[in-house]
């Protein structure tokens, strides 16, 4: 005799006979671990289907009748690598194991029911009579479905009368939910904690800064304190969702083989396609075949200020007064870093909902007051084409992840969003990205150009030997600024103020406000 017990919690065999069946509870506890996509680097996510990996724990207590059963564990991830699957807690071990990928959906039906008997009913429009008959699935689902009648051959839905079709009942081979089900045995009947683990695919994860930049009153050129903000933000882009879910996500890319892909649980709506029966121009506007699409009702009346109904919420707010400093975020709840081995682990303190294709987001580092120097810099590389004509400089922030600067903690590589204080308030100064810093790696994030400082690049002279070149710098701003223009060549002499930075020699100096720097330099040619 064998029993089945469905798990309601991620699915392509078809399910044995049972005799008996048992429903369980929800799963009492569940672990999400979340893995960054590899190779993805600086890229925001992917959130069609997250190229990451999780690693899903789930407990559940349930009563298993003596003899064999199958138990089915019902709403795991769609994107689960059933190989990975370990089920521990039942009496004798697991003797066999099944994903049942095939999900019940129209089309799912439909697919199942090829070369299957089923009822179509037709209403008449014009006397509203419902008439029944009898067809057999021959094509489908995709693009169309087609039926073989006692008239012959025809394409649901293209009759232009209202039609549906009828199943004589619901295929065993299709699950509500994407399923993982295992075969056990057990002398007698038991009471037994199950824990399932496994991998999917289809979560990510990647941190997102909000920076808030301010200046420094003490006349230091170039120096400012950064408020750093940082979002953990976990995507899930399946269709199940994880309630109450003890959350951790893992910094770093442990080696993991490459697989074969995977097909994902198969499902969803009909796309039924038809062409008009009449001639081209015989066809109206809607084909003749689509129902007739009533207008978009009109807009709500507007609201009064302040107010609001049972189904309407009005946010309202008073304008930032000028030179008011925008407030940093508050962080209620920070996930605490961890080490593990040599990757980091993030671990969010209390148990969250991660939605079914949606994000969550936790902070993860908060670090006001932060210093950090802007500089203005460029590279003269290939500006041949360019050359005498004025560009702009990239705008770059630097630090150096220290505690004696404000850090000095492991940041996760993500987005960069800088804000800047001016008269009317914080305002977007521009975007970057940004890598994996280690604690004492160098951060920069390059925010955009100025169109304040600007250079050129001009040839002076050129022989068999040498070339000669000059740099000029203008300064259209009312303060001094830090320079340092890349020089990816090697040069011969020994120029003032140019230094090597990673072997690469580079101009830094200050330019006065609303002032002018000049740099000449040879480059050495190969004889």
């Amino acid at each position: 005799m064998r029993a089945v017990l469905a798990l309601t919690l991620a699915g392509c065999a078809a399910p044995l006979a049972a005799q008996s069946v048992a429903v369980s509870d929800g799963p009492e506890n569940v672990s999400l671990t979340v893995y960054r996509a590899s190779g993805r680097g600086e890229a925001p996510i992917n959130t069609n289907w997250p190229q990451g990996y999780a690693l899903i724990t789930e407990t559940r207590t349930v009563t298993i009748p003596a003899g064999e059963s199958l138990i089915r564990f019902e709403g795991v991830a769609e994107g689960m690598f059933p190989e990975s699957a370990i089920v521990t807690g039942l009496p004798k071990g697991v003797k066999e194991k099944n994903r049942d990928a095939r999900l019940l959906s129209p089309s799912g039906l439909v697919d199942a029911y090829l070369k299957r008997e089923v009822t179509i009913t037709r209403t008449d429009k014009a006397t509203g009579k419902a008439r029944e008959s009898q067809a057999i699935i021959t094509a489908g689902p995709g693009g169309g479905v087609i039926l073989q009648t006692g008239e012959g051959y025809e394409a649901f839905h293209c009759t232009g009368l209202p039609e549906r079709m009828q199943y004589g009942g619901v295929p065993q081979n299709l699950s509500a939910k994407p399923t993982l089900s295992v075969i056990t045995q057990s002398d007698a009947p038991v009471t037994t904690q199950l824990t399932l683990t496994y991998m999917a695919s289809g979560f990510d994860w990647q941190a997102n800064y909000v920076a808030q930049a301010t200046k420094l009153n003490d006349g230091a050129i170039g120096k400012g304190k950064v408020d750093i903000f940082a979002w953990l933000t976990l995507a899930n882009g399946g269709n199940q969702s994880f309630v109450n879910a003890n959350t951790m996500a893992i910094a770093g890319e442990p080696n993991r083989e490459r697989r074969g892909a995977q097909p994902r649980p198969t499902g969803g709506g009909l796309n039924l396609t038809c062409w008009p029966a009449q001639r081209t121009h015989q066809v109206p506007f809607n084909l003749g075949y689509l129902p007739n699409i009533p207008p978009p009702p009109p807009p709500p009346a507007p609201m009064a200020y302040g107010m609001a109904d049972a189904e309407n919420i009005v946010v309202t707010a008073s304008k930032m007064r000028r030179g008011e400093a925008m407030a940093s975020p508050v962080a209620v709840m920070i996930a605490e870093q961890e080490d593990l081995g040599d990757l980091k682990l993030y671990r969010v303190p209390e148990p969250v909902t991660v939605n079914a294709k949606g994000q969550k987001q936790v902070a993860m580092i908060v670090k006001p007051g932060a210093a950090f120097d802007r500089i203005y810099t460029a590279n003269v590389d290939n500006r041949y084409d360019d050359e005498g004509q004025s560009q702009p400089m990239t705008i770059l922030f630097r630090s150096e992840n220290r505690k004696e600067k404000g850090l000095g903690l492991p940041m996760p590589s993500g987005q960069v969003m800088l804000f800047e204080d001016s008269d009317y308030g914080p305002l977007l100064a521009g975007q970057s990205t940004l890598s994996d810093r280690a604690v004492g790696d160098e951060i920069e994030m390059a925010i955009g150009q100025s169109s304040d400082v600007r250079f050129a690049v001009t040839r002076l002279s050129e022989s068999d030997k040498k070339q000669r070149f000059k740099v000029d710098i203008t300064n259209a701003r009312n303060e001094p600024v830090n320079i340092e223009i890349v020089i990816p060549y090697e040069l011969r002499g020994k120029p003032k103020n140019i230094t090597k930075v990673d072997g690469v020699p580079t101009w830094k100096t200050t330019v006065a406000a609303n002032g002018e720097a000049t740099l000449t330099y040879e480059l050495k040619l190969e004889n």
